[in-house]
């Protein structure tokens, strides 16, 4: 299990890089970006624990979308397997292996993030993620503008990033097009959305090339975690 969360700050105010430490913003309401907020120790064991997830039963995949396009990023899920636009147990579009567990120290690491993002202990305690999709962006992957719509559960999405920094576009809840608002995320950074936002598009369109982050065992590509509430029963599957 990771450590507790760190602030990413030492004693005199610096950030783990040296630089002053990039503010907290609500980018919209309901959307939190904290930067920094896991630890360096966190994102290794991070890293170690989605290298394995990585193995299977269920490999990474580049998605094949409906249209007959397929996904740039590589994506493993637990809990849940997604794939446009539906979740089951098994990954029928890959291997047909039921996914990994989601284990139970994720979901306490995903209370921590929505305590920290919203400071309300109430809604910390009621998140109950039971999945998480894992996403492996190399240096050419982007991601669509487009909504997180599959759930049957209006619970707030919880995004860890580790890695090369990207580009997160965060958008409304009418369209793929403005307004918009472009949040730079590098490694260690939370963000969180629910409430009125929690069905805002958002999409990644740039990730830089040469920022990853070796000290969690990361030499190149970025990695996302979200979590996430289905609002599916076991008889679902």
């Amino acid at each position: 299990m990771p450590p507790p969360p760190s602030d990413g700050l030492s004693s005199d105010g610096l950030s783990s890089d040296g630089l002053f430490r990039r503010p907290r913003t609500v980018v919209a309401p309901g959307a939190v970006h904290v930067p920094e907020w896991l630890s360096v120790e966190q994102r290794a064991e991070l890293v170690v624990a989605c290298r394995q997830w990585a193995r299977g039963p269920v490999p990474f995949r580049h998605t094949l979308l409906p249209g007959g396009g397929v996904m740039s990023v590589r994506t493993v899920c637990l809990g849940w397997h997604w794939q446009p636009y539906r979740y089951a147990r098994t990954a029928d579009d890959v291997n047909g292996a039921r996914v990994a567990a989601f284990p139970d120290w994720l979901g306490d690491l995903g209370r921590a993030a929505v305590a920290e993002a919203y400071g309300e202990e109430g809604a910390a305690q009621a998140f109950a993620p039971d999945t998480a999709l894992i996403n492996f962006y190399d240096d050419a992957a982007r991601m669509g503008m487009h909504q997180d719509r599959e759930e049957r559960s209006s619970a707030p999405v919880v995004s860890l990033s580790i890695g090369a920094r990207c580009v997160f576009r965060f958008g409304n809840t009418k369209g793929r097009g403005q307004p918009y608002t472009d949040v730079e995320l590098a490694s260690g950074d939370l963000f969180v959305f629910g409430g009125p936002s929690r069905f805002a598009f958002h999409g990644v369109p740039k990730v830089y090339t040469g920022t990853a982050d070796p000290a969690a065992g990361l030499r190149a590509g970025r990695l996302n975690l979200t979590l996430r509430e289905t609002g599916m029963a076991s008889g679902d599957a």
